[in-house]
């Protein structure tokens, strides 16, 4: 823990905000690698993979807000000794012999729990892992995304317009392929100056514990309700509303995955509450609602009004409850009432995580998560020591290290929140 205190004075530096003196990289160094879409040019990138040497950057397009789902639609590897490598993943939905050829070595991502699942569904499944952005975020960095990382650690700017672009269209223009290709091109060297400095703060190991957590971490499970997650529905009020709100998501749902799109295009969230709040009757009164007449939604109109009937004609024990029923501690602001105790804990909690994170320079969530915390001042171990906090938080995820800064530290709070 001493080295980790050392890292506050570097951490602290401010990030490079000069672009202008940063230069903007523009090419590849070796060219633009042609899009391997056949599975002959796809033999060539994995025997390619295979010759060369050291940890392989990977990055992945996807088309997020325009198609259904997480899918990737395009796969960018970069490897000293082989070059940089485009993969058409829609061509060459099968990567499993880059994944044979690759096993056992260490694989570069940026915010890697963004881009597993989807390269996952093509087969690339890495066993070692390097996450660039959980680096900055362990040495303190306040911004962690590519560009300003890029920026602050090799003085190099890259573009970011191409960010938010529908990679599922065919052909990719090429400044977009170029996009992608620069994204891998320095992602090797950025991972060395992070490794370098996390091993100068007395991070590395804690690094490399988060690294095998994110590999291990099994994919989410389904939402039970996941219209519940519908943004604004905290307006709706009663249960015959909330009916709405399921009906209309679960339309919305059906339609976005046949026509391959993005829900929020056939219909945004903001139109299915405000029918939920309005509840109307006739196609005329649904249109009204400004987003019901944009033209994909115009479409539907009738089945949009079908679901609200259903709502409006369903009996009361088919209708959804206020609150989907959970396994956590209730909302914190009611804690001060229904259980002040828990409250005085959590108090201390919090505070306890929030000063020894500000010891090791690092955002309280990546040294704890609030989750974690929430729970233990609500349910603390019958015994309050070191090893009954620690196996407490070793079961809500928490990884050796983790436990090791912080299970004496809580245990000291929380006894004296109760005997205050």
């Amino acid at each position: 823990m001493a080295n980790a205190l050392n890292s506050k004075t570097e951490s602290r530096e401010p990030d490079n905000d000069d672009s202008e003196r940063a230069p903007l990289l523009r090419e590849p160094r070796e060219g633009m690698p042609e899009v391997t879409a056949d599975p002959g040019t796809l033999a060539g990138v994995v025997a390619a993979l295979g010759a060369g040497s050291g940890p392989v950057a990977v990055d992945a397009e996807r088309a997020s807000g325009y198609r259904y789902g997480q899918r990737a639609y395009l796969v960018q590897l970069r490897r000293e000794g082989s070059g940089s490598a485009l993969i058409d993943p829609i061509a060459c939905p099968d990567l499993s012999e880059i994944d044979s050829t690759l096993n056992g070595t260490e694989v570069v991502l940026h915010a890697a729990h963004q881009d597993l699942p989807c390269l996952a569904e093509v087969n690339l499944r890495p066993s070692r892992l390097f996450d660039t952005e959980l680096a900055g975020r362990l040495l303190g960095y306040q911004r962690v995304g590519l560009g300003s990382m890029v920026e602050r650690l090799l003085n190099l700017r890259l573009a970011k317009e191409h960010s938010a672009v529908d990679w599922s269209q065919r052909p990719l223009p090429e400044d977009w392929l170029r996009y992608a290709a620069l994204d891998v091109e320095i992602l090797i060297e950025l991972r060395d100056i992070l490794e370098s400095r996390l091993e100068e703060t007395g991070k590395l190991e804690w690094a490399r514990e988060e690294f095998a957590s994110v590999l291990a971490t099994p994919p989410k499970e389904p939402r039970p309700d996941p219209w519940r997650r519908t943004s604004g529905i905290h307006k709706v009020r009663n249960q015959r509303s909330l009916a709405v709100v399921r009906e209309l998501w679960c339309e919305r749902d059906r339609i976005a995955r046949e026509r391959d799109t993005s829900p929020g295009r056939v219909l945004p969230d903001a139109a299915i509450v405000e029918a939920a709040m309005a509840m109307p009757r006739t196609p005329t009164e649904l249109t009204r609602i400004r987003q019901f007449g944009i033209k994909l939604a115009r479409r539907y109109v009738n089945t949009w009004i079908k679901a609200i009937n259903r709502a409006r004609d369903m009996a009361q024990p088919e209708l959804p409850r206020p609150n989907a029923p959970g396994d956590g501690p209730p909302p914190v602001n009611r804690w001060a009432d229904r259980a002040p105790e828990a409250a005085r804990r959590l108090d201390a909690a919090r505070s306890t995580v929030a000063r020894i994170a500000q010891e090791v320079v690092m955002p309280t969530e990546n040294l704890l998560l609030p989750d974690a915390v929430r729970r233990l001042a609500w349910a603390p171990p019958e015994t309050v020591d070191p090893d009954s906090v620690g196996e407490f938080l070793r079961t809500r995820g928490a990884r050796n290290w983790q436990v090791l800064l912080t299970a004496e530290p809580l245990t000291k709070a929380l006894r004296e929140a109760e005997n205050g």
